[in-house]
C-alpha cells in the first residue's frame, strides 16, 4: 500500500505469557487499535522489549502484526541495530514478511561519528527497498543524530521520515528546516506530541496508544484538522496520564497499567523488572483519576476481564469550523519491484 505518515501510531508492546509471546492476547491488542483509529502498527520497538526478544521471536512478532493487520493499517517493523550487517538482515525479513515501513534506531553503544552515522542508513537504504523511518532517541543511543546529517539522509530516496525523541524542539525545527520538507516528522515522545504538532510534525509513534488509543488520535487528528482548542483540552487531559507511564522506565508502566487493566498479563523480561511499590500505587491512581479504573474520583469504563478495554472519552469543546490543513512534509511512497529478500537474521 502507499505509505502515508500521519496522525497516532502506536508502539506496540509485547505481551508475554509463562515467558513466550502471548500471540491471542497481541492480536486482541492489535484489533483494538485498529478499531479505535490508530494510523500504523509499530512492533519490536523499545516498548515491545526488542531487545530480549530472541532472533526466532522478533521475527515472528512482526509476520504476526501484518498477519492481523490484514492491510487495514500500515505495520513499521522495527529493525534498527548497532551493526549494520544485522540492521540489513533484520529491514529484508521485514519486507519480506510485508511490513510497510521500518524504523531503524540510531546504532547505539558503539558511539558511531556523524559520518558513521549517514554512511549506516546509507547503506541499510540502498541494501533494502522500503520506506525508513530514523529513530533518533540520545537518551538511549548516547548519539544525537545532528540536523546537518539529517540534511544529507534526506536526499537518499527511501528514507522518508524521523521519530524524534530529543525532546529538543530547536533541534526538530532545524530538521525540518535542513531537509526542505523531504522528511516526516514524528513525535516520539507522548508528552510533546502536540508541540511537535505545532512545529509542523504530523503524528506520533505514542507509547500512551497502548492504554489510550482512541484518545490520542483524536488529539492528533483535532490539530491535523485545525481544531486546536481541542486538541490542547486532549493534551492537558493526557499529560497527568503520560507522565505516569513514565514512572520508570518504559514499557514497565505502560505493561504494568495494560494488566491492571485486564489486557494482557503484565510480564517482563529481565533486566526489566515489576514496579516500585509506591510508583505502581502513583499509577493506578493516575488509571483512577482518568477513569480507567473504579476508585474515587473514576469510574471504570469496560467490562470483560482479558478482553481488550475502550478508554473513556473526555467531552470535547464545541468543534469549531472545520479548516483542514495540509500536512506539513507527507510523503506517499510506493515500493519498487525487486526481488523478494529471504535472508534471515541475527538479532
Amino acid at each position: 500500500m502507499a505509505l502515508v505518515l500521519r496522525g497516532a501510531m502506536v508502539a506496540l508492546v509485547t505481551p508475554f505469557r509463562d515467558d513466550a509471546v502471548d500471540e491471542r492476547a497481541f492480536r486482541q491488542l492489535i484489533e483494538l487499535q485498529v478499531a479505535s483509529g490508530t494510523t500504523a502498527l509499530v512492533p519490536c520497538g523499545t516498548s515491545g522489549e526488542s531487545a530480549t526478544l530472541s532472533h526466532e521471536e522478533h521475527g515472528r512478532v512482526i509476520e504476526l502484526t501484518v498477519q492481523a493487520a490484514r492491510g487495514r493499517i500500515p505495520v513499521i517493523a522495527g529493525t534498527g541495530s548497532n551493526n549494520t550487517r544485522e540492521a540489513i538482515r533484520l529491514t529484508r525479513h521485514a519486507k519480506a514478511a510485508g511490513a510497510d515501513a521500518a524504523l531503524l534506531i540510531s546504532p547505539y553503544y558503539n558511539r558511531p561519528t556523524q559520518r558513521g552515522l549517514y554512511l549506516h542508513f546509507k547503506a541499510i537504504s540502498e541494501a533494502v527497498d522500503l520506506p525508513l523511518i530514523l529513530y533518533n532517541i540520545a537518551s538511549r543511543t548516547a548519539v544525537n543524530i545532528e540536523p546537518d546529517t539529517f540534511a544529507q539522509l534526506a536526499q537518499l530516496r527511501n528514507i522518508v521520515g524521523v521519530k524524534e525523541a530529543s525532546g529538543n524542539l530547536e533541534q526538530m525545527s532545524r530538521i525540518l528546516q535542513a531537509t526542505d520538507g523531504r522528511l516526516t516528522l514524528l513525535s516520539g515522545d507522548d508528552v510533546l506530541t502536540l508541540p511537535v504538532l505545532a512545529i509542523g510534525g504530523v503524528g506520533v509513534i505514542s507509547v500512551a496508544s497502548n492504554l489510550v488509543p482512541k484518545d490520542v488520535a483524536t488529539m492528533v487528528e483535532a490539530f491535523l484538522t485545525g481544531r486546536h482548542q481541542e486538541a490542547l483540552r486532549w493534551h492537558q487531559r493526557l499529560l497527568p496520564l503520560v507522565k505516569a507511564l513514565f514512572l520508570e522506565t518504559n514499557p514497565i508502566p505502560v505493561k504494568t497499567a495494560m494488566g491492571m487493566l485486564g489486557r494482557l498479563k503484565p510480564e517482563l523480561r529481565l533486566p526489566l523488572c515489576p514496579m516500585l511499590e509506591a510508583n505502581e500505587e502513583r499509577l493506578r491512581q493516575a488509571l483512577v483519576a482518568y477513569g480507567l479504573l473504579p476508585g474515587s474520583g473514576g469510574r471504570r469504563t469496560a467490562a470483560g476481564s482479558g478482553a481488550p478495554r475502550a478508554e473513556p472519552v473526555a467531552p470535547p469543546p464545541p468543534p469549531a469550523g472545520r479548516n483542514p490543513e495540509r500536512a506539513h512534509g507527507q510523503r506517499p511512497w510506493r515500493e519498487s519491484k525487486g526481488r523478494r529478500p529471504t535472508a534471515r537474521r541475527r538479532r
